[in-house]
């Protein structure tokens, strides 16, 4: 009875590690194909984490070739540190980047979405914009909290700049249009300046 019960042990810790290698393989598989696609997707909360893979993911394939990246984008927004990081690395390297919108592209998400040339720009038919001031908190000592609050006019001030250099919208209408949360559909985005492109199929991709 031991020993027949320690057989069937043996047998099912021997399928498990089938299963394993079988499992283990097949996202081998799966990771191999597609860094060969060249897509980046970032999805969700914009933060270090996230930076820190996607900017892995662009040197590493940039260092492969100089074909064109697509960088597919949904998210909420976040850190816009973080979302610099990204947004700078998209102009730093060699290849053409592509960024695709889907969902929703928001706040330190258009920050990254921008990061391509007006004419890379696209998104997917249901897909929703969202551009606002940059925001934080302040608090401690008044000194402090003056320097912070002059830190966060400077961001506004840049990120008017950057959006209207991105959408050739003035620096003025940016500042108004985000003075509170600025939603826009896809067709308000192509209007706006903010895509270049709507697509339905990547046989539409430039």
């Amino acid at each position: 009875m031991i020993s027949r019960l320690k057989g069937r042990a043996m047998n099912t810790q021997m399928l498990d590690d089938t299963n394993t290698r079988s499992e283990s393989e097949s996202g081998g598989q799966i990771a191999t194909l597609f860094f060969k696609s060249r897509n980046v997707v970032l999805t969700g909360e914009i933060n270090d984490k996230l930076a820190q893979r996607a900017v892995t993911h662009l040197l590493a394939l940039a260092e492969d070739s100089d074909d064109p990246i697509n960088v597919l984008i949904s998210s909420p927004g976040g850190h816009v540190e973080s979302g610099d990081m990204v947004h700078d690395v998209i102009k730093y390297i060699r290849p053409k980047v592509r960024t695709i919108g889907s969902g929703w592209v928001a706040s330190a998400g258009a920050l990254i979405f921008v990061g391509a040339a007006k004419e890379n720009r696209y998104c997917l038919p249901n897909t929703r914009f969202l551009l606002h001031q940059p925001s934080g908190g302040i608090g401690g000592q008044v000194s402090d909290m003056q320097i912070q609050a002059e830190q966060i006019r400077i961001m506004r001030a840049r990120f008017d700049k950057l959006f209207a250099e991105a959408t050739g919208q003035t620096e003025k209408k940016i500042a108004t249009d985000t003075a509170r949360d600025f939603w826009l559909t896809t067709k308000e985005a192509l209007d706006y300046g903010l895509v270049g492109q709507m697509i339905r199929s990547v046989d539409e991709l430039r």
